[in-house]
């Protein structure tokens, strides 16, 4: 996947400073804490336990909190892909919806962080919060990600990463086009949940269609990572990696088969039309 030295988004926001919690304490305490710290040096005096007692960030001798090198070219990708999909979701509501999108911020973190759906920690994965209408990355997931993509240790899993961020952005999508409410006063049903996944996923197909048309930014391989990806998370795998048993009746997501087929035929039409959306909705579409 061709992404570097293109464009960022300017709406991704960084939370990951605030180390293992994510929070800000008291409001603003973590901000008064930081300041503290920066005046008990100008005078001698170390504060910077105080800090670490609070899961805050530790600054250094210039009052910068520290970055983890590691991360920051994740941190760079991230935002490259998000201007992608803002990109896409500009051009494609305003062609076929005839408005505006209104684009989402992504928010990093590690560990866990607060969120308008309440508490949620970097095991969850990413994820859209409708309430606030953000999406929430612990940049370690990627990590995870590639170990369960069972790839070999350096092969490029870039795309991959980018259909994740693409299915969590297709949330917003859906919300936008208000598919999350029509779920929602379904009364909960477990198919319907099933079908909002895997119209995300169809969500993040087109997403790619489109990126390919405009910036040709896919290299061989990387539909059939994105596919692997795809199949790595189904709840059929997941749940018998976990297990050793499947149970469908729990499934969320849906199988790996389904979740591939979603994807790859976003990835082929590039409709997103109000009457295609539809039919995830309809008897047989799955």
């Amino acid at each position: 996947m061709k992404w570097k030295d293109r464009a960022e988004s300017e709406n991704v926001e960084d939370r990951r400073s605030l180390g293992k919690t994510g929070l800000v304490v008291g409001g603003g305490g973590t901000i008064l804490l930081v300041i503290a710290v920066l005046v008990g040096q100008y005078f001698g005096v170390d504060l910077r336990p105080l800090l670490n007692q609070q899961g805050a960030p530790n600054p250094d001798q210039d009052g910068q909190v520290a970055a983890d090198p590691a991360q920051e070219e994740s941190k760079h990708f991230v935002g490259v892909v998000l201007k992608d999909t803002e990109d896409v979701w500009s051009e494609q509501f305003r062609r076929v919806y005839s408005r505006e999108y209104v684009k989402p911020k992504l928010v990093l973190f590690t560990g866990q962080v607060e969120s308008a759906c309440g508490l949620a920690g970097a095991a969850v994965g990413p994820f859209y919060c409708p309430g606030d209408k953000q999406v929430y990355l612990d940049l370690s997931f990627f990590a995870e990600l590639r170990k369960l993509m069972e790839v070999r240790p350096n092969a490029p899993v870039e795309f991959a990463q980018a259909y994740v961020i693409a299915h969590e952005v297709g949330h917003h999508v859906q919300k936008l086009l208000r598919y999350s409410e029509q779920v929602r006063s379904r009364k909960g049903e477990m198919s319907d949940s099933v079908r909002l996944e895997l119209q995300a996923d169809y969500l993040a197909g087109v997403w790619a269609h489109h990126i390919q048309k405009t910036k040709n930014i896919l290299e061989k391989g990387d539909i059939e990572t994105a596919l692997t990806a795809a199949k790595s998370i189904g709840d059929d795998r997941l749940q018998k990696r976990a297990r050793g048993t499947v149970v469908p009746d729990s499934f969320t997501h849906g199988t790996s088969a389904q979740r591939v087929r979603a994807f790859t035929s976003g990835f082929e039409s590039g409709d997103c039309s109000k009457e295609r959306l539809d039919r995830f909705f309809t008897a047989n579409e799955l």
